[in-house]
């Protein structure tokens, strides 16, 4: 075999890559056999651990007693943040202002203040509730209009993107015009809520199971609050029912207070909140307030923007700066600014600090630039679909390629995304009909729109951009597939299983998938940014390379034939003129004492940021899709339906087109929930209200648009060298759900003859939309 082949990913024979496999747990989760860590056999002795919850959003803690607490029957220990035998911090940026149990003030309503270890998890969630805390209180404000009356200090250094003269080119523009828009956030309501369980080892040794998607973070951060080296902390991931980002830092406290009380009382220790405690004590997507001004011409051609966004940040800067530069990143869309100015602004609030979420930023910056080119449709009175292809980046040499973080962009297929949509959806003469339709109903109106979606792949931190994989070949044939990504439900295990099972030309049932474990792959990156399959495929796709490649010089010494001869079949290997069973040609290796273990590794190639100045390459290259969505709504309720929805999106040459096409529709499904029915609301006193099923409304089966068609651009090839020539596919059909708010803006339009951009803010509830109804009434 040319060795020469080893190094392209794009390299298939078997066909394992690239085919529409079933996901690895599939029917273990329909028939409710996937153990997840409360499924796993309790062991002996086990105690149970429950939170002691301020009820002040912001307050001085003058005295707390705990006798009651800890005279309960049942209980075992109850800790404060004294009692931590390290560093009494879980903040995951090392900016140590993330105290994992407060000790003299309270930044939040529900923030952890003491923890009980308890026979039971009942004894200790009613113990935990007995606690008599004195309280000096401060003032207080819980969203970003009380930030920034208050003068909030911000939870981080801002960030600034600016290219060309924005300032000059707005003056200068035939046409101008300033305005805001409010962005709300999103709690990540997993199935499976958060849960640690911390087993204790011998001498500083502790093991964990934590539902995280960052296994190496909470190996770095119990090390801290134990004072313990990394090495003697191990963290195991099997699956987790859900994470969306939520587990990505939050996961930290809950792991730390069962590791700390396993070392002291000696015992295994399992913390799991409920859902209310969940909701109220982890963080959410970030709200965001955009004020923006734009210069554009007669024709709708944008010449400057200039916009700040203010974030709804919480008490600590928890993922707060990567999430506001990533709101930045994404500011532009898929729209080439001539002139632009854009800041971030993360504020500090007394909530529970943000974090991560699907899309990470990229969705609020994303949602300001749809607002923007709606203003400007309804400013020229035009189709805004008119607008956005307008205003497009354009190919090399057109001179609309630089983004405003100076990288050029590559690539660039969303015109054909968006042409081909266009023409598959029947959009213009739907939009027609639709309008016609308008004309003749007073209280019925819809809505149609088709929406862009550009989205960069790769962590901005630029050293989160790696990955290793451990790769064990046994005598028998069978395989061993080790990596640093967790899964989630995503289909990321399968995907990394396939590329092993196509690397070596074997069945895919012959590759063994194992738990995420800190304890065989080190120093792993999050699985986030939609950059799991990348790093992790690439990492088992090298450990795989480096097997072959001991495995064609054993067999060309031993056979006499040149390498080029050695040829791995399916489920068989080729030498000259002879052939041999995969596990027959192993057997002999090993008998002949090859190596049939390697460890890979993978690192992002090009890319390269500098924050200070707003200038880099923070992406190794982007995803395109696009979504046309049609809506009624009822003018006298503010109640809408999503008649129908086509998607066009792009993923590179596919890995696993089923487990793709199921990212798509779940992220337009979560995306729906975002900008329609999830709403966050904070009472007076600082209080979380929105904390269950009761009261926060996801999107339900009966939610999904009435008629669905997703395809993926099958005829995309990624440009770039990455696994298979495939695209990342986790967070940027997140985005495509913005068809949806769209659409309904342009029904909301239609009560002012569309004389009037209507600026509905997300979510866009009944309530919302009823109120748009009435301000266009007015116009």
């Amino acid at each position: 075999m040319d060795k020469s082949s080893f190094a392209d990913p794009k390299f298939i024979i078997n066909g394992a890559m690239h085919d529409a496999q079933r996901h690895d747990s599939a029917h273990k989760h329909v028939t409710g056999s996937a153990d997840y860590i409360d499924d796993l056999p309790e062991p002996v002795g086990l105690l149970h651990g429950a939170l002691g919850l301020s009820d002040r959003a912001h307050a001085e803690i003058v005295s707390m007693d705990l006798s009651e607490v800890k005279a309960t029957p049942g209980v075992v220990w109850v800790f404060t943040g004294k009692d931590v035998p390290g560093i009494n911090d879980v903040s995951s940026n090392g900016s140590h202002d993330e105290p994992l149990l407060a000790e003299k003030k309270v930044e939040f309503h529900n923030q952890p203040i003491f923890a009980v270890i308890a026979e039971t998890r009942e004894i200790a969630r009613r113990a935990a509730r007995k606690a008599r805390i004195e309280y000096r209180d401060l003032p207080h404000w819980s969203d970003i209009d009380g930030a920034l009356a208050n003068g909030s200090p911000l939870v981080i250094a801002p960030m600034t993107l600016q290219r060309g003269d924005p300032k000059a080119e707005m003056e200068n523009a035939p046409r101008r015009l300033k305005s805001q828009m409010r962005i709300g956030g999103q709690e990540h309501f997993y199935l499976e809520g958060h849960i640690a369980m911390a087993i204790p080892g011998e001498d500083d040794e502790v093991t964990l199971w934590s539902s995280t998607q960052h296994p190496s973070e909470i190996q770095h951060i119990v090390g801290h609050v134990l004072d313990i080296p990394s090495n003697a902390v191990t963290v195991n991931v099997r699956r987790m029912g859900g994470g969306f980002g939520g587990k990505e830092t939050q996961g930290n406290q809950f792991a730390a207070l069962a590791a700390i009380a396993a070392k002291k009382l000696k015992r295994a220790i399992k913390f799991r909140p409920d859902r209310d405690e969940d909701m109220a004590a982890t963080g959410k997507r970030h709200d965001f307030l955009v004020d923006y001004e734009l210069g554009f011409d007669e024709d709708g051609r944008i010449q400057a923007v200039d916009a700040t966004y203010a974030a709804r940040c919480g008490f600590s800067s928890d993922l707060s700066g990567p999430v506001t530069d990533r709101a930045l990143f994404h500011a532009d869309s898929s729209y080439f600014y001539p002139h632009v100015h854009l800041a971030s602004k993360p504020l500090k609030t007394h909530t529970v600090s943000n974090t991560a979420f699907r899309g990470f930023g990229g969705p609020q910056g994303m949602l300001g630039a749809e607002r923007f080119i709606e203003e400007i449709a309804y400013a020229v009175d035009k189709d805004p679909l008119e607008i956005r292809k307008l205003n497009f980046y354009g190919q090399p040499g057109s001179g609309r390629t630089l983004t405003p973080y100076h990288q050029e962009v590559e690539g660039n297929i969303i015109a054909r995304i968006v042409d081909e949509l266009e023409e598959s959806a029947d959009y213009q003469a739907r939009r027609n009909a639709i309008v016609e339709f308008n004309r003749n109903n007073r209280y019925i109106r819809k809505g149609i729109a088709l929406t862009p979606v550009k989205f960069g792949i790769s962590f901005t931190m630029t050293a989160f951009n790696q990955a290793g994989a451990l790769v064990h070949v046994y005598q028998d044939g069978s395989i061993h597939l080790n990596h640093g990504g967790t899964e989630m439900g995503q289909g990321l295990y399968t995907k990394v299983a396939q590329v092993l099972a196509d690397s070596f030309q074997v069945d895919i049932e012959r590759v063994k998938i194992t738990a995420t474990t800190t304890g065989k792959v080190p120093n792993t990156s999050a699985t986030a940014a939609s950059s799991g399959s990348d790093l992790n495929g690439m990492a088992a796709y090298d450990a795989a390379r480096q097997i072959k490649e001991r495995l064609v010089a054993f067999a060309a010494e031993k056979w006499g034939v040149p390498p080029t001869d050695v040829v791995f079949l399916p489920n068989r290997v080729r030498v000259g003129d002879k052939e041999f069973a995969f596990p027959d040609f192993i057997k002999q290796a090993y008998f002949a004492r090859v190596q049939l273990s390697a460890a890979g590794f993978y690192k992002t190639p090009k890319i390269h940021w500098d924050r200070a100045a707003g200038r880099g390459t923070p992406f190794y290259y982007y995803s395109y899709g696009a979504a046309c969505s049609e809506v009624s709504i009822d003018t006298l309720t503010g109640e809408y339906m999503i008649e129908r929805t086509d998607i066009l999106h792009d993923v590179g040459r596919s890995l696993n087109p089923a487990i793709d096409l199921g990212q798509v529709e779940g992220a337009f499904v979560q995306g729906i929930g975002w900008l329609t029915t999830e709403e966050l609301w904070w009472d007076d006193k600082g209080r979380l209200r929105t904390h269950a099923p009761s009261t926060y409304k996801i999107p339900l089966a009966s939610d999904r648009p009435k008629i669905f068609n997703v395809q993926l651009a099958e005829w995309s090839e990624n440009a770039e060298h990455t696994i298979g020539r495939s695209k990342a596919v986790g967070e940027p059909p997140f985005m495509l759900a913005i068809s949806v708010l769209e659409a309904i803006s342009m029904a909301i339009a239609s009560v002012a003859n569309y004389k009037a951009c209507p600026r509905l803010d997300a979510p866009a509830t009944p309530e919302r939309v009823l109120m748009a109804v009435e301000r266009m009434k007015k116009v």
